[in-house]
């Protein structure tokens, strides 16, 4: 061929995938090509510059300079190496089919040899294969680094919103973005929020994607789905323990999950929004209990679906009197509330002390078996132990230390947590009361799910199976509400130590 009509496309490719790094960047791919089409004689028709990886077919700029190829306006390819025109069996297969049909008459690299014969081919098929095995390797490789940190705790991928890399440190909350992130599982928990109000409003308080584009709803509702907040991580379908601080608690995790639930229930177009439509079931036959409204009352009644039943209709305001009632059954007086609360945090003033006594002598055990292992490998080096010796020695001293630390990390966590849950009781038993005597129907429901299980109506009496210590108020009968029972609790300072301590645990 004439070299005054080699007719030439010099393509440059820089892939902006950190999987795929490359040694030489465009400038220094142009600078090299340029002087070898001098060194050719080659007429340069056009310069393709991409910034996309070659990992997978459609690169637009790939495919226009293939395009015009077809369209005769070049006969040639210049370019750094093949792995520039190709990492994938697709756009490697167009570049040796346009050279069996004499599209592309020539190939040019500085570092590779490559002419149309059928070696020539067949070496260059050798370099877009491997070129892919690099990629898929690559691509391996990097799954698999991503599996083994996210096995020991560190999430491996760009923190989610709410959290910042820090480099040595994993993951850490963001601190302006990290309060707006639990305020929205907050607010969604209370179930008074739905998506697109939960959208609009902290949108306006300034939640947003790293970039500063605004969330869609669709990333609220992703943002609530995520466990990573709670100190979990999910990657690849399972769940891994995270070694970053959480944002919220997993107890508030699982209350978004259920408001979310409840709400994604379709309802039945028509369905007025009864208080407790699908919520009791008939104590006799197992049936739902459902609503209907006659002369401008509510009415309860079994659906009777299964099997014949005599349950008769309760009126809707006899079902929220007894509910309010039962939730005074397992409430504590507010004046024994309120001195629980605080003999519990003079027990937990006294525990401190005694904790750290106990602490203090585990830990001084630890760091005597630490000095003991030294010792052991010093008897090792002078000769005095056989290395069979010393590792046996080793093993039952290290399986100690680590029955101390496990015992050390179990007594520190119940220690602590013993009185936070007790207050926490305490203080929610403050809350049901003021619930059960001023609060809404709906709130007083709400309520009710949470100190009990299994709600059934029967005889127009409801009945529910209370929840841990619940259970104990309710069966011990000294919470019903009568004139007798109300003297007999009313005043705690004359109550016994033993009796104290009973209701307290």
């Amino acid at each position: 061929m004439n070299n005054q009509t080699r007719k030439f496309f010099i393509y440059t490719r820089k892939s902006t995938d950190t999987e795929d790094r490359q040694v030489r960047s465009i400038s220094d791919q142009l600078a090299e090509l340029k002087e070898l089409a001098v060194k050719e004689q080659i007429e340069v028709v056009d310069i393709f510059v991409e910034k996309q990886t070659a990992k997978a077919p459609g690169r637009p700029v790939f495919n226009e300079m293939l395009l015009r190829i077809e369209q005769n306006e070049a006969s040639g390819i210049l370019a750094w190496h093949p792995d520039r025109l190709a990492r994938n069996s697709v756009d490697g297969g167009k570049i040796i089919y346009l050279l069996d049909t004499g599209k592309i008459a020539e190939l040019k690299f500085p570092t590779f040899w490559c002419d149309t014969t059928p070696q020539g081919k067949f070496m260059l098929s050798i370099a877009f294969s491997q070129s892919k095995y690099y990629v898929d390797n690559l691509s391996e490789n990097i799954k698999r680094g991503h599996r083994n940190k996210v096995k020991d705790g560190i999430w491996p991928q760009m923190s989610p919103l709410g959290y910042v890399n820090v480099k040595g440190a994993g993951i850490v909350p963001d601190e302006n973005i990290a309060p707006l992130i639990k305020k929205t599982f907050e607010a969604y928990a209370t179930g008074n929020f739905t998506l697109r109000q939960l959208h609009d409003k902290f949108n306006a308080l300034g939640l947003s994607r790293k970039n500063g584009k605004v969330l869609s709803v669709s990333n609220y509702q992703q943002i609530l789905r995520n466990p990573i907040f709670t100190g979990l991580m999910r990657y690849g379908g399972e769940i891994y323990e995270g070694k970053h601080k959480p944002i919220i608690t997993k107890k508030l995790f699982d209350s978004v999950q259920e408001v979310m639930r409840r709400k994604s229930k379709p309802h039945s177009k028509g369905l007025k929004p009864f208080l407790y439509r699908g919520f009791f079931r008939c104590g006799e036959c197992g049936c739902f209990i459902t609503t209907e409204q006659q002369k401008g009352h509510n009415y309860l009644r079994c659906t009777k679906r299964k099997n014949p039943c005599l349950q008769k209709y309760v009126r809707e305001e006899i079902i929220t009197s007894q509910i309010k009632e039962e939730i005074k059954k397992v409430s504590l007086p507010l004046d024994w509330t309120n001195w629980m609360i605080e003999e519990n945090r003079k027990d937990q003033s006294s525990e401190i002390q005694s904790s750290e006594i106990f602490s203090q002598k585990t830990k001084d055990e630890i760091s005597l078996l630490d000095s003991k292992i030294e010792k052991l490998m010093n008897l090792y080096l002078e000769n005095v132990l056989s290395l069979e010796e010393y590792r046996d020695s080793k093993n039952k001293l290290v399986n100690q230390k680590q029955l101390l630390k496990e015992k050390l990390s179990a007594f520190e966590k119940k220690s602590h947590n013993r009185f936070e849950l007790t207050e926490n009781f305490l203080k929610a038993n403050i809350h049901m009361v003021e619930l059960a005597n001023e609060k809404t129907n709906e709130e007083n429901l709400h309520l009710f799910k949470k100190v009990g299980s299994n709600f059934l109506i029967k005889d127009r009496t409801v009945l529910f199976e209370p929840r841990s210590a619940w259970r104990t108020l309710l069966d011990s009968g000294l919470f019903g509400g009568n004139s007798e029972q109300t003297a007999l609790r009313a005043d705690h300072i004359f109550a016994s130590e033993p009796d104290f301590v009973f209701w307290r645990k």
